[in-house]
């Protein structure tokens, strides 16, 4: 069975797309119709802007789903996937890309998504680190006995954890993990706390945004980020993407459990390569790869 898999925030570069723009008459229709619903050149700014202008979360998150949709358009009849799941930002282009959203309807949400995580990243100082070399378990242990707010957001694969949370928090937390023994606590180059309890004002607006979209019955299943479980009823679809912002990301589980379910191969529809190097932390067997334009 073929898993495609979505990345997320983290993984956009200047040029991004540009190949796709150039190659493909269809991607350039719908680049230009990002443009028209975005109400500014976000095509300018993935093929020749600055690291500074992509790091901006408003254009950060349209440019990954933009490059992943119209990447898997492109793939024409190749693009059969049985199941498919995305990291963070991912799992709206992955909803596009098997058919529950539409273009328009998931450009719009993400864009919106954007711009509410940037509100409440400027609203409350706070980050995210990554924690190397200690059991998940351990990570959360620790986090919970921190009196201020932070808490597991990406549980990225065995061994690697991000957390999220306050400034102080988050700084408290790396502290006591490496007294536990692990490898690195690296404090992010992040905007905010993604993931945590910090997102809540997002959410509630993301709340608003999704009750009032289309969403129709998939293709093929999307493994969700907040239960590593299939799903293909579009109010359950609903509900999950809602409560994503403040819930951890379950990568690990999400790829042990399509495995589980027979995923023989993962393709990765988007901008990098860091999702596969997750899967093969999770499974160094599995096969893995990029998507490519028909």
């Amino acid at each position: 069975m073929k898993a495609y898999i979505f990345p997320g925030q983290g993984a956009q570069f200047v040029g991004m797309g540009q190949d796709l723009y150039d190659q493909s008459d269809l991607a350039k229709s719908m680049f230009d119709r990002a443009n028209e619903i975005l109400e500014f050149n976000i095509t300018d700014l993935m093929f020749s802007g600055t690291d500074d202008d992509l790091k901006q979360t408003r254009v950060t998150q349209p440019a990954i789903f933009l490059h992943s949709v119209i990447m898997a358009a492109t793939m024409g009849d190749l693009f059969q996937p049985d199941m498919v799941a995305g990291h963070s930002l991912g799992e709206f282009s992955a909803l596009v890309a098997n058919g529950t959203l539409s273009f328009e309807d998931g450009l719009q949400l993400v864009s919106k998504r954007a711009r509410a995580m940037q509100k409440a990243c400027e609203a409350t100082p706070s980050t995210m680190a990554a924690i190397l070399g200690l059991e998940d378990e351990t990570v959360t242990r620790i986090c919970e006995e921190i009196p201020d707010v932070v808490v597991p957001a990406n549980y990225n694969c065995p061994g690697q954890l991000v957390i999220s949370g306050s400034v102080d928090g988050v700084n408290n937390a790396c502290e006591a993990l490496k007294e536990a023994g692990a490898k690195r606590a690296l404090v992010l180059n992040v905007g905010g706390a993604f993931h945590s309890p910090l997102m809540e004002p997002a959410r509630q607006e993301l709340e608003a945004a999704i009750d009032q979209t289309q969403f129709a019955a998939p293709q093929c299943p999307i493994y969700q980020n907040v239960d590593a479980q299939p799903h293909s009823e579009p109010e359950a679809i609903k509900a999950n993407l809602i409560a994503q912002l403040t819930a951890p990301v379950k990568w690990t589980q999400i790829v042990q459990q399509m495995i589980r379910d027979g995923a023989s191969s993962f393709t990765e529809v988007g901008p990098g390569k860091v999702l596969q190097g997750l899967v093969k932390k999770v499974d160094r067997a599995m096969e893995t790869a990029s998507a490519a334009i028909a």
